[in-house]
């Protein structure tokens, strides 16, 4: 396995590539010659790197086609443009690249610096005009050979990603010989294959639903009726007054609970909740996979569909099994009804998305419409509910009940629900929340309250810690902040898109695009802003403190400095907690 990285100047270029295998380090400089036979002595082996899907393999391969890297650069960073549209000789290179980044990551270097790591840049422009001096080369080496080394951490801070990816390459060349070239498709790319699935034609019916004929929706009937009106089959509408459409939904009131139907999922909650008592969570196990075998709502393309329903099964007995392999079957069921919608799929087929859509809307709605008499409402989202007992009743005479009106709804629809109590629950929304079990086990979701990894370490940790302790041990969050001396605790990471030219720190500009910044009690210290490209006006960059200071060097072991401002850290917290309806 081979790491590797590229800078491309006009008149220069330059790779650094980890051979792990070999434990060396490769530098090449402007030398096409050492370029080819470094491939040539690797082309079998699987060669990593971040973003290089978008960018780098298409460096490597066309230098070795003879093509001029800037051209190839300005291609696709300035132009917009795919690399693979650049020239059909590239597709003459064959190569196993895997990238590391995923479609929601905000870079690299945001990656650096969650996990507390040096985030600064050379300083070398990548627009200069002429040959780079070798003071300029030792300093673009010495920054690209930091990357690759990031690329490798945060490889393996991922490393069940790639394991998931190699045996789903695996699973697609069952009964062939491994192609490793595989590696570098997405998931449900690899789904597509396994499943032996193959594009049609538009169909033109992508509304044509219907309901499931289990269903005994009565009550809540006008959500029925909303997705039968022709008027509503579509994703977006136009409002008088407005420029950009709206998304197309349906808001109405569902046992208590404000709820939102749509074309993606129903969501439904009690926003700003906080309470005690016996709470259960009731989730459909399986839910989109279910629906389609249940109902045969899989793709069209799959030339057999028992293949799908195979996998389901077998899945389900490496489970009982705890065999790890279990887990790369579900990420092929679960990809299944993801890509219904992607046009570049083989499993396209967006009518069987919205009635997989439609069918588990209605069918949870069934749920809640049976359940309503006998238990409040706290929310429900897409593939579950969560019901609290009413105060004074027996806890086993009413799950007995709750019980009772789940097996009948299980035998109905053909479809099956999981239990799981709990004893507090702190509810922004329906997609933030903090439910704690009865040995104290916390499940959270959002972005405030979330489990943070070393790469998701970039937004006011320190807040989200405080927020956690206080609501799951009473913990007053500024005691919580006050006694943290760990200044990556306090980190905000934050980086600029290509719309901005430049980062200021009041009115000195910044050279670096990611910057690590903290709250100061210092009034010297101003305030950041990015410029934008389109006005060249500067914009204060959200959620930044009024007065920081940056710290771009490595965090490990940084303690707190007497001028950071904890009081700013302890007013976010507090703010948060009033969203959650807790102060």
């Amino acid at each position: 396995m081979l790491f590797y990285d590229f800078e491309v100047f006009k008149y220069d270029w330059l790779v650094v590539v980890l051979d792990m295998n070999e434990k060396k380090q490769h530098v090449i400089i402007n030398n096409k010659e050492e370029l080819e036979a470094l491939y040539q002595a690797n082309k079998n082996d699987i060669w990593v790197g971040f973003n290089s899907n978008y960018y780098d393999q298409y460096i490597l391969k066309g230098i070795l086609c003879g093509f001029d890297p800037k051209r190839i650069n300005d291609f696709i960073i300035i132009k917009g443009q795919p690399g693979w549209k650049f020239s059909s000789l590239l597709r003459n290179v064959p190569l196993n690249n895997y990238d590391v980044m995923l479609n929601l990551d905000k870079g690299l270097k945001w990656f650096e610096g969650s996990m507390g790591n040096n985030i600064k840049e050379s300083g070398v422009p990548f627009d200069i005009d002429r040959k780079l001096t070798q003071e300029e080369i030792d300093e673009t080496v010495k920054y690209c050979i930091h990357d690759v080394e990031q690329t490798v951490e945060v490889f393996l801070q991922r490393k069940e990603e790639f394991n998931g990816r190699l045996e789903l390459v695996k699973l697609a060349c069952k009964g062939r010989p491994l192609d490793l070239s595989l590696i570098s498709k997405t998931k449900p790319q690899l789904t597509a294959i396994i499943l032996d699935a193959h594009r049609q034609g538009d169909r033109n019916d992508e509304f044509d639903i219907d309901f499931p004929d289990t269903n005994q929706v009565k009550k809540y009937k006008d959500v029925l009726d909303w997705y039968s009106n022709p008027d509503n089959r579509c994703y977006f509408r136009h409002v008088p007054g407005k420029k950009k459409p709206e998304k197309n939904q349906y808001s109405v009131m569902v046992a208590g609970c404000p709820h939102t139907f749509a074309w993606g999922g129903v969501h439904g909650a009690l926003e700003k909740y906080s309470g005690e008592g016996y709470f259960l969570m009731m989730d459909v196990a399986s839910l989109y996979p279910s629906l389609m075998i249940r109902y045969n709502l899989h793709s069209r393309n799959i030339v057999d569909p028992q293949k799908f329903v195979d996998i389901y099964h077998e899945r389900l007995e490496l489970k009982k099994k705890k065999d790890p392999l279990q887990a790369v079957l579900k990420i092929v069921l679960n990809s299944t009804y993801g890509v219904l919608k992607d046009k570049n799929n083989d499993l396209y087929d967006p009518l069987m998305s919205n009635k997989v859509c439609v069918y588990g809307q209605i069918l949870l709605l069934d749920l809640i419409e049976h359940i309503e008499p006998y238990a409040q409402l706290i929310q429900s989202n897409t593939d579950g509910i969560l019901i609290k007992m009413p105060d004074g009743q027996d806890e086993d005479e009413w799950f007995n009940k709750i019980d009772d009106i789940a097996y009948e709804w299980e035998q109905r629809t053909g479809l099956t629900l999981e239990f799981d109590e709990y004893r507090k629950v702190f509810q922004k929304d329906v997609n933030n929340y903090i439910i704690v079990a009865p040995d104290g086990h916390v499940k959270s979701k959002g972005a405030y309250v979330k489990k943070l990894s070393n790469l998701d370490y970039g937004d006011f940790p320190i807040v989200n810690h405080a927020l956690v302790e206080y609501m799951t041990k009473g913990v007053p969050v500024e005691n919580f902040i006050n006694r943290c001396d760990d200044l990556k605790e306090f980190q905000m990471v934050t980086k600029i898109t290509n719309k901005y030219s430049t980062i200021l720190h009041g009115d000195e500009p910044i050279k670096e695009k990611c910057i690590r910044v903290f709250a100061s009690t210092k009034e010297t210290d101003a305030g950041v802003k990015k410029v934008s490209i389109r006005t060249g006006k500067p914009e204060k960059i959200a959620s930044s403190p009024e007065h920081c200071f940056i710290f771009n060097e490595d965090m490990a072991d940084v303690r707190c400095p007497s001028y950071l401002d904890k009081q700013w850290y302890v007013d976010m917290a507090n703010k948060r907690l009033e969203d959650f309806g807790v102060m």
